[in-house]
């Protein structure tokens, strides 16, 4: 079918045209970024944290003496074991989606050799056994790796992520990396397969994290990590709160960072999750209101053109050709809609990027908004096209 009469009934409609181009180039933008800032969002709530989350808990303790620390932690460590169902509990402090402490580090001491954000967490020997960790080289902490707060070299476990951004192709174990400025020195012992950063945001550095072994003390207090089968770690985790009140009545529990380590996932995603519901809601909305504008727009033009496909029918025009010509037009209609939205699309990218720190617009996002547009632009087309093809030929004789 010849493109040139259809772009010249176009410009005869230049200023309803122009609205529906600009309304799915509107379209376009949005849905492009929102896809992408969503799928982020997803693929981060959906992370692997490379810990056993089904079979773990925390109790954290708040309002105690840090001077009382060991005698505390002698309390609710012992009382706690004693539970029906325990299979562990030690010493934690940070945990993923819970929060630790961090700092950027660097394979020498100058920092010269560049520097990676990363999480510490520390804990007694017995908790990454607990928190599930598999080693790919070395080995997991033992008693004797414990120093004072003090020392200026600790025995740490790195994951492989890390070790694999500071010493790249070279065996990391005996390695020291230095963090604050060199003050603080961790000698690599081992090397953890995975584990998630405690507050998890991006994809580049989520994965650099250490473990530091650490003894009792005001440092290493009042979090409990807990370890039970996953079929009763909800049940265990009611009982050792229950049991707060008689092992620790001078400390109070603290409920927002207390929890199975599900429970602690949800709730550091339930604002990212609020976003992706957000930002669906927003495009399906979008998308709605272009498909009844196509669907207006085809509409009005089919009544305005009755006389008119009236006659093409008479001299010799099938409904199969009406109906591409509603199709061919509405086609062209996207496209510039589309073109324009490209523009719109970078520009919101650009904004992004410069404002919130997002990476960049992956092309692949364009090309599927642009194909879901169009499939939505035939579908809407489609009614008013197929009424446009039922108009019959006596329609133009009878305005004659």
């Amino acid at each position: 079918m010849p493109i040139r009469p259809i772009l010249r009934a176009l410009r005869h409609h230049r200023f309803t045209t122009a609205l529906i181009v600009l309304e799915i180039a509107l379209a376009c933008a949005v849905l492009c970024n929102a896809s992408f800032i969503v799928a982020g969002k997803l693929s981060l709530m959906h992370i692997r944290s490379g810990i056993d989350e089904p079979a773990l808990a925390v109790v954290t303790l708040d309002n105690f003496e840090r001077q009382r620390a060991d005698d505390l932690n002698a309390r609710v460590v012992n009382g706690l074991r004693k539970i029906d169902g325990m299979q562990s509990v030690d010493l934690v402090s940070g945990l993923p989606f819970l929060g630790a402490g961090g700092e950027s580090v660097s394979p020498d001491r100058e920092g010269k050799r560049g520097s990676y954000l990363t999480s510490f967490y520390f804990g007694d020997p017995g908790a990454l056994p607990a928190l599930g960790i598999a080693l790919t080289a070395g080995r997991l902490p033992r008693d004797s790796d414990v120093v004072p707060d003090d020392a200026t070299i600790v025995q740490s476990v790195i994951t492989r992520s890390l070790a694999d951004r500071l010493w790249p192709h070279a065996n990391p174990l005996g390695k020291v990396l230095w963090c604050c400025h060199g003050t603080g020195g961790f000698q690599v012992i081992g090397v953890a397969r995975e584990l998630i950063q405690a507050m998890p945001r991006d994809d580049i550095s989520v994965g650099n994290a250490i473990f530091t072994p650490q003894r009792s003390g005001p440092m290493l207090a009042g979090q409990y990590l807990l370890r039970a089968d996953p079929a009763r770690v909800n049940e265990v985790l009611r009982k050792a709160r229950a049991a707060m009140a008689t092992l620790a009545p001078d400390a109070t529990v603290d409920d927002e960072h207390t929890g199975t380590l599900g429970d602690l996932r949800h709730r550091y995603f339930r604002s990212d999750q609020a976003t992706a519901d957000m930002l669906m809601g927003t495009m399906v909305a979008l998308l709605a209101i272009t498909a009844l504008g196509i669907v207006g727009l085809t509409g009005y033009w089919v009544q305005q053109r009755r006389k008119q496909i009236g006659i093409r029918r008479a001299v010799g025009a099938t409904r199969r050709d009406i109906l591409r010509h509603f199709q061919i037009e509405n086609f062209l209609i996207v496209g510039m809609g589309i073109a324009l939205g490209v523009l719109l699309t970078y520009a919101f990218d650009v904004a992004l990027m410069k404002f919130y720190e997002l990476p960049h617009l992956p092309p692949a996002y364009l090309l599927v908004g642009a194909i879901v547009l169009w499939l939505l632009g035939q579908l809407a087309v489609l009614g008013p096209a197929l009424r446009a093809a039922a108009v019959p030929p006596v329609v133009a004789t009878r305005s004659v």
